[in-house]
C-alpha cells in the first residue's frame, strides 16, 4: 500500500509515518521546508516531498510533485498549525494562515490529487466549539487564535465529509487523535504520539473502513452538528474552490 503522511517531519504525523512503515507500506513523508526533508533523508525515512502549505503555489508545486509517481492508496492530511494569539496571521496569498493550513491546504491537495482509495482528515475534539461562518471564513471581522483553530478544524471535518458525500467509492473520515505531547500541543497532554497515531492508521490499514464519520479512540463520535449539514459542505466546497482557483474533480 502507498501511503502519504502530510505534516510527518515530528508529532502525530511521524508516528502515523512510522507506524505504516514499520508495517511495510511504502510511505511518503511531507516536510513543510528543505531542511526538515534533509533532516528526514538523513535519518533513513526514504522519500520526502516538500511543501509550505500556508503557500498555495507550494502547495500546488507539492501536489505535482506527488502526482510525478505512483498513485497513492492512501492520503492522511495530518499537518496542522496551531496559531500563537495575537495580530490576525495572513500568508503571501492574503488569507488567513490558520485556515489556509488547516483546511484550504487539505482541501487543494485533494482537489490535485487523484483520489486514492483511502482519506484521512485529522482534525481536533476543538470543532465542539467552533462554527463556520460562510460570511467570514477568515476570520476578517474578529480574530481569536483558539476560534480559528476550532472553526478551520470544523472547515476541515465539514470537507471530509463533503468528499465523502461526493465520491462515495473513497472512504474518507475525520480523527480527533487525541490532547498528544507535540510541539504543538506542549508537555501537559496527557497522551505520547502513538496514542494519537492509533486511529489514523487504523482507519488508513482496517479492511472495510466506514466513510463520512468522525472518529475519537477508534468509535464513532459526533461532536458537531454543523459539520454535517450538506448545504454548508456544498457553499464550503464552492468557496474553496473560489479561493483556490480549483474545483473538485
Amino acid at each position: 500500500m502507498r501511503v502519504v503522511v502530510t505534516g510527518s517531519s515530528d508529532g502525530i504525523g511521524a508516528e502515523i509515518a512510522r507506524v505504516l512503515d514499520g508495517r511495510g507500506h511504502e510511505v511518503v513523508r511531507h516536510a513543510r521546508d528543505e531542511a526538515k526533508a534533509a533532516r528526514l533523508r538523513d535519518a533513513g525515512a526514504g522519500e520526502v516531498v516538500v511543501g509550505d502549505l500556508a503557500s498555495l503555489a507550494s502547495t500546488r508545486a507539492m501536489a505535482a510533485s506527488l502526482c510525478a509517481g505512483a498513485p497513492f492508496d492512501v492520503v492522511v492530511h495530518n499537518a496542522g498549525w496551531l496559531p500563537p494569539e495575537g495580530p490576525r496571521p495572513v500568508t503571501a496569498d492574503g488569507l488567513e494562515r490558520t485556515f489556509q493550513v488547516n483546511a484550504l491546504s487539505a482541501y487543494l491537495l485533494t482537489a490535485l490529487l487523484p483520489l486514492p482509495s483511502r482519506l484521512v482528515y485529522v482534525s481536533s475534539d476543538s470543532i465542539a466549539r467552533g462554527r463556520i461562518d460562510l460570511d467570514d471564513l477568515q476570520h476578517e471581522t474578529q480574530w481569536t487564535a483558539d476560534s480559528a483553530y476550532a472553526d478551520s478544524k470544523l472547515a476541515m471535518t465539514a470537507i471530509a465529509f463533503a468528499v465523502a458525500r461526493r465520491y462515495p467509492a473513497v472512504r474518507c473520515n475525520a480523527v480527533h487523535p487525541g490532547w498528544i505531547r507535540t510541539k504543538m500541543s506542549g508537555v501537559a497532554a496527557p497522551l505520547d504520539v502513538s496514542a494519537g497515531a492509533d486511529t489514523p492508521v487504523w482507519l488508513s490499514t482496517r479492511d472495510d473502513p466506514p466513510t463520512g464519520m468522525f472518529f475519537h479512540d477508534r468509535r464513532v463520535v459526533r461532536l458537531n452538528e454543523q459539520a454535517y449539514d450538506t448545504a454548508v459542505q456544498d457553499a464550503l466546497l464552492a468557496a474553496c474552490a473560489t479561493l483556490t482557483g480549483t474545483p473538485l474533480p
